[in-house]
């Protein structure tokens, strides 16, 4: 029925949810699931308090939404956090917003500023637009005497709030899996050369592992991220006046900056924010950046320019500066926004467009999005697509657990306990990570004898499900997408990993 071109949060909710309504389904990923945009993302489910001031309360409204249905069907990879705000009057923005142009028209003496009684509205706003049942909500803050202050230059206002962690390449890996369980076909290291209508069929190329193969389906979805234009022009070979624009996300990852695991939204001068987030119990992470990106968006990659932009930012709030000898990893994607003619990459919107070509055998094309509405997006497509599969089912992925996922929001500490108790020699640290990565099903692998220790808490029993349960072909694969390992392993412990693989 469908032919799913693209193997990221989008194609892969695309095709879970679809299998799940009784169609037939096949994802073709040219690398490996996640490789791209979806693995380079902030980490964040959130509803984005900064897109307020653009006025897209729909997408806002949306994604806080999302944010607690995801959050029961995930609580292995997703967790609630607090953001800290500091703020100071005196404060300068350079900002082109809607909403400072309405300030200048209505207060022109605010010019510049943010005031604090707007901050705190948009936060009442992000409270209540999305039905908040599990998270707490804002509360004000003195940090001239929160210990939460500690870290930072003098401020003495801020705000906490609530939004969401998410493991982003875990996720889509986990929703591959559970399409897979449900009946579809997932072909990584699967590229498509060419799909052309063929009476009432999509006839697809592909070249892989497997050789080539052609496939025959009903309707081709093209979830190709930033190579989505490239698919309609040189794959499918259609004309399309519909662009995306290339927008480059970079993060920096440095030694943890303090002990407390809440987060810091950070305001610049310039208009944007950044965020200073716990990663990965040792770390910090920091970003991102927004640019234009010309080129390839396998070619992204954080520039001198943006780590430094980073770490000037960062050491604007934090008492000791962050340099640029600090960074142990940089990351950077390429957001595929759709292009709505804004006159900053900032500005462009996050939202999600939805292009159906019905000339013929359908064509839906997915334009922007972002993860934590990848649920809501899949939804839309397969309503989009209804007309063409009367005989689908309903929506019925909210609220349905990911494999792993089939315990309570607040389970992780049981489970970590649990997991202890039936293997005295499991440290805490390597039990609550084995927890994070795979939620219920850790048991099962830890049921297995480990096997060899490749080091960081990785043994060739988990190395063994990666490749047999979740598509991992190469070290790469599990040390930087389905786990973060890399940043804890040598060179020789992660060549171990690669001769594994080959061997």
């Amino acid at each position: 029925d469908l032919f799913i071109l693209g193997g990221g949060i989008n194609g892969c909710g695309i095709a879970r949810d679809a299998v799940g309504r009784g169609l037939s389904v096949t994802v073709a990923e040219k690398g490996d699931l996640a490789q791209g945009t979806s693995s380079a993302s902030t980490k964040l489910f959130h509803g984005g308090l900064r897109y307020l001031e653009f006025f897209e309360f729909r997408l806002v409204r949306e994604a806080l939404e999302e944010r607690e249905t995801l959050l029961r069907a995930m609580p292995h990879i997703s967790w609630p956090m607090r953001f800290v705000l500091p703020y100071s009057p005196e404060m300068r923005f350079e900002s082109d917003t809607p909403t400072s142009r309405l300030l200048g028209r209505v207060m022109p003496w605010m010019r510049g500023r943010r005031p604090a009684w707007l901050i705190r509205l948009g936060l009442f706003l992000y409270d209540n637009l999305g039905g908040r049942k599990i998270l707490p909500g804002t509360r004000r803050l003195d940090l001239s005497r929160d210990p939460l202050g500690q870290p930072l230059k003098p401020f003495s206002l801020a705000w906490e709030y609530s939004d969401c962690w998410v493991q982003d390449a875990r996720l889509v890996v986990l929703n591959a899996r559970d399409a897979e369980r449900r009946g579809a076909r997932i072909l990584t290291r699967t590229r498509v050369t060419e799909a052309r209508r063929v009476d009432d069929l999509w006839q697809v190329t592909t070249q892989g592992p497997q050789g080539t193969q052609l496939h025959l389906a009903r309707a081709l979805v093209n979830a190709g991220g930033p190579w989505v234009q490239d698919v309609i022009r040189n794959v499918a070979h259609l004309d399309s006046r519909e662009g995306v624009r290339l927008v480059r996300g970079s993060h920096i990852v440095v030694p943890k900056l303090y002990d407390h695991d809440r987060c810091y939204f950070f305001q610049g001068t310039d208009g944007r924010i950044i965020f200073a987030i716990p990663y990965e119990q040792d770390f910090t992470l920091i970003g991102t950046t927004d640019m234009d990106h010309d080129g390839p968006p396998e070619a992204a990659r954080c520039s001198d320019a943006e780590r430094d932009y980073l770490c000037r930012f960062a050491s604007q709030y934090f008492a000791q500066p962050v340099t640029a000898d600090q960074v142990v990893w940089t990351y950077s994607g390429v957001r595929p926004l759709y292009n709505d003619g804004a006159s900053s990459a900032t500005a462009a919107t996050r939202d999600y467009v939805l292009s159906l070509d019905a000339a013929g055998a359908p064509l839906l094309n997915v334009f922007g999005g972002k993860i934590t509405t990848y649920r809501r997006l899949a939804e839309s497509a397969l309503a989009k697509l209804a007309p063409h599969f009367p005989k689908a089912g309903a929506a019925w992925t909210a609220g349905v657990a990911l494999p792993g996922g089939d315990f309570p929001v607040d389970g992780v500490g049981a489970l970590v306990d649990d997991l202890r108790a039936r293997h005295p020699r499991l440290s805490a640290r390597d039990a609550l990570r084995l927890v994070r990565t795979h939620g219920t099903e850790a048991a099962l692998i830890l049921s297995d004898p480990p096997g060899h220790d490749f080091g960081a808490g990785l043994t060739e029993a988990e190395l063994r499900w990666f490749a047999t349960r979740e598509f991992a072909t190469c070290a790469e694969d599990v040390l930087w997408r389905r786990t973060k390992l890399g940043l804890r392993m040598d060179g020789a412990q992660q060549q171990a990993v690669q001769d594994w693989f080959e061997a």
